[in-house]
């Protein structure tokens, strides 16, 4: 008799496969919930609607009224003067070849400066483009004295800058005038001061070409969304430091700084580097500090565009950290002394 043959076991699953650590991985859980796009919306909405008692409370308050009116203002006052001027920024570092201004310089470097300090005054540019184009001027030939003037002068004395100047202090036509005056004496003091005691060594020209790949139209709008969002976010921060300096901060404190002569320009000063406003809305937030002098937002005004955060980073990636420590800190002090001078002859 032959023997009864069982059947045959169900085939063993087979286990995952271990990883690299030795270790089997584990499957993936069925249970539990996940965060979807209509399930954050939703979770958003009910957000929204819990808390917005509190925020229309904590909105109505004189204090926030106050700061909501000056940050409004000064963002709708500054920001048609942003985007023209970095519309007409990118459009000269894209389309305006490095070499007419080559051409366009005297072969004297004594003389470059000045002359490239004035072609600031008519090729409107905004800091963010003026350092590329200086480091373009520099590779293709051009002086570094006069490379420098061009980039201290073109984003504080263009058309541009100093109609938003105009606009900015309607009854105080000086101001657009000790501006002009200050910032190309600056550029200028700078750039034969450069000649006279810059080493090469302490410049590094950049190796490429500014808006390399693409065409020209590419290269265009690329340079033109990249401004808007940089200088957009830096006019908005702006906004916001000047909305909280006039509304939060204490009058006694404004008043005690704005009233020693000495403090409120350095005060003002500082504020210009921390702050890192577009050339084309700071004056808009410098006529906003209704308590500090003429002369203390003059220094504001010509410091900024020379000298601020992101200027600094960017002429150090530019033309080296060696240069940008050395660069900074002199325009620092030069613009504060050219506003001061200017100042009190004009203001």
């Amino acid at each position: 008799m032959e023997p009864v043959s069982e059947a045959p076991a169900s085939a063993p699953r087979t286990a995952p496969a271990p990883d690299s650590s030795g270790q089997s991985p584990q499957p993936p859980s069925q249970d539990g919930w996940h965060l979807n796009s209509p399930l954050a919306l939703t979770l958003l909405m009910v957000l929204v609607i819990c808390v917005q008692g509190p925020v229309r409370k904590a909105l109505s308050a004189p204090v926030m009224q106050s700061w909501m009116t000056v940050f409004v203002a000064v963002v709708v006052q500054a920001l048609p003067f942003l985007v023209f001027g970095v519309l007409l920024s990118a459009a000269l570092a894209v389309f305006v070849p490095p070499a007419f201004f080559a051409r366009a310089l005297p072969s004297r470097p004594a003389l470059a400066v000045p002359v490239a300090g004035m072609a600031g005054a008519m090729l409107p540019g905004c800091e963010c483009a003026s350092v590329p184009v200086a480091g373009a001027l520099v590779r293709r030939g051009v002086t570094p004295a006069a490379a420098l003037a061009f980039l201290l002068s073109a984003p504080a004395i263009n058309p541009i800058v100093l109609t938003a100047t105009a606009v900015a202090f309607p009854h105080n036509p000086e101001m657009v005038v000790g501006r002009f005056v200050a910032s190309l004496l600056v550029a200028c003091v700078m750039g034969w001061l450069w000649q006279r005691l810059g080493r090469t060594d302490w410049l590094r020209p950049p190796a490429h070409e500014p808006h390399e790949g693409g065409t020209r139209i590419e290269a265009f709008w690329s340079s033109v969304r990249h401004d808007v969002m940089h200088a957009g976010g830096f006019l908005v921060l702006g906004a916001m430091a000047a909305a909280t300096l006039k509304a939060v901060a204490p009058a006694s404190w404004l008043r005690t700084a704005a009233s020693n002569p000495l403090v409120a320009i350095l005060a003002l000063a500082v504020l210009a580097v921390l702050l890192s406003i577009c050339s084309e809305a700071d004056a808009f937030v410098a006529a906003s500090l209704t308590q500090f002098s003429m002369t203390a937002k003059l220094a504001f005004l010509v410091v900024g565009p020379m000298i601020d955060l992101k200027l600094f980073a960017m002429q150090a990636g530019t033309f080296g950290r060696a240069f940008a420590l050395r660069f900074a800190p002199t325009t620092f002090v030069l613009a504060i002394v050219g506003a001061v001078l200017t100042g009190a002859v004009l203001l």
